[in-house]
C-alpha cells in the first residue's frame, strides 16, 4: 500500500475488545533508528513482548509461530506510528517481538515533489 487512507482498510480490522487489550502497550512499542542501503531505509520496531500474547492469532504464521507480513492498515491498528511508505517486509525470527520495515530510500523526497506539483497545478 503506497499510503494510509482510513477509507479502505486493507486487512483483518481488529475488534474494539482486541484493540482494547492492546492499547495499553502503545507507550512502550520502540522504534531504531533509522538505517539506509542504496536503494532503501529500514529501521525496526520492537513490540512489548507481553504485547504479542493479546495479539489475535489470525495475525501469527501458524509456520513459524511470528507475526506474519501485516499491512499498513493492521499494524497502524495495533498501534504502530510511522511516517507514510513503511513496508512490513519481515520478522526478526529468533525475536518474534521485532518487525522489520522498509521504505524507499527518497520517499519523502517523491512525496514533497508530488505535493508541490499538485499545489502548482492548482494555482
Amino acid at each position: 500500500m503506497s499510503g494510509y487512507h482510513q477509507s479502505h482498510f486493507e486487512g483483518r480490522k481488529l475488534t474494539d475488545i482486541e484493540r482494547n487489550k492492546l492499547v495499553k502497550f502503545q507507550d512502550n512499542i520502540h522504534y531504531s533508528q533509522r538505517y539506509y542501503d542504496d536503494d532503501n531505509e529500514y529501521r525496526h520496531v520492537m513490540l512489548p513482548k507481553q504485547m504479542l500474547k493479546e495479539i489475535p492469532t489470525d495475525y501469527f504464521n501458524n509456520q513459524t509461530g511470528t507475526l506474519r507480513l501485516l499491512t499498513e492498515d493492521e499494524w497502524r491498528n495495533l498501534g504502530i506510528t510511522q511516517s507514510l511508505g513503511w513496508q512490513h517486509y519481515e520478522n526478526h525470527t529468533p525475536e518474534p517481538h521485532i518487525l522489520l520495515f522498509k521504505r524507499p530510500k527518497n520517499f519523502e523526497e517523491e512525496q514533497n515533489k508530488k505535493r508541490l506539483a499538485q499545489m502548482s497545478q492548482q494555482q
